[in-house]
């Protein structure tokens, strides 16, 4: 039995708060559109080099972005 893989996060509200698309964020990280994607629908857990990227990016603590379920 395989389980779905979900990560509550806020990078999606944090990414439209700055008034970016997921193609800009994702060129900024390194990664691409549909990484940005995947990671905003929860379908998708970034490694840990990304986690820390993406807090980075937006001046905040994984734990901040990335929720326990």
């Amino acid at each position: 039995m395989s389980r779905r893989l979900s990560i509550p996060n806020d990078v999606r509200e944090l990414r439209t708060a700055k008034g970016l698309s997921q193609q800009q964020l994702g060129a900024e990280l390194g990664v691409s559109r549909q990484t940005i994607n995947a990671i905003e629908q929860g379908r998708y857990a970034p490694s840990l080099p990304l986690a820390i990227r993406i807090a980075r990016y937006f001046g905040r603590s994984v734990e901040e972005i990335f929720h326990a379920s």
